[in-house]
């Protein structure tokens, strides 16, 4: 479905019935990511899974943010009449949560991000300069964003109330000591660092990631 958010098609799938989950892919991705955890949820959830801006199917943007990005967010949720769904975001799509949870948190339930950073220098130093690499070539607005954004401060973390799950890999591009800050910044928060994963391996088309999400999801609908 594509619906008219901020002036931008969005695209979104919805699978299943019940309590709403919506789920935000990583950069230069697309909602089919999620392809294995949106068919493992929808048995107990109804699942958004949308594209964000410039990606998949939603609407071209020369405007690439994360603000933007999380209003865009936001308005799907207003738009659909979401009852505070709980969010989940990978990557770019963690950071479109955690900002959304600061800045709105009357519209969620709780939130988990997968490698999350605040600011490009918690991506650790051998991917910035791959990233830097790529720009060059590419002079891609996507990768452009990963260089220059997000700058989300700590006092924007302690404004998040609701339950929040921070999870990593041990292996992940995000420095382990940055998703640990981010963490200790949020009064209401978990955090899992998995073994042996690195950023993606057990988020993209993976059946690990339910496992983890599920049990956390079950304890704030309680």
């Amino acid at each position: 479905m594509i619906i008219d958010v901020n002036g931008m098609d969005v695209f979104y799938e919805k699978t299943g019935e019940g309590r709403p989950v919506v789920l935000l892919h990583g950069n230069g991705e697309d909602h089919g990511i999620f392809d294995v955890l949106s068919e493992e949820l929808s048995i107990d959830h109804a699942v958004y899974a949308m594209d964000s801006r410039g990606h998949g199917r939603s609407g071209r943007t020369s405007e690439f943010s994360y603000e933007s990005m999380m209003e865009d967010t936001a308005g799907l949720i207003r738009q659909l009449g979401l009852s505070k769904p709980f969010i989940y975001g990978f990557s770019d799509g963690g950071i479109i949560a955690l900002l959304l949870a600061s800045r709105h948190p009357e519209l969620v339930s709780g939130i988990a991000v997968s490698g999350a950073n605040l600011d490009p220098q918690g991506v650790k130093e051998k991917y910035r300069r791959i990233f830097r690499v790529i720009h060059f070539f590419t002079r891609s607005r996507n990768v452009r964003m990963m260089l220059t954004q997000p700058d989300i401060k700590d006092e924007e973390l302690e404004k998040i109330v609701v339950p929040t799950l921070i999870i990593a890999g041990k292996k992940d591009v995000i420095k382990e000591s940055h998703t640990r800050h981010i963490a200790g910044c949020i009064r209401n928060s978990e955090l899992k660092v998995l073994e042996g994963e690195g950023h993606a391996s057990y988020v993209v088309h993976s059946g690990k990631l339910y496992g983890i999400l599920k049990p956390f999801l079950d304890s704030i609908e309680e």
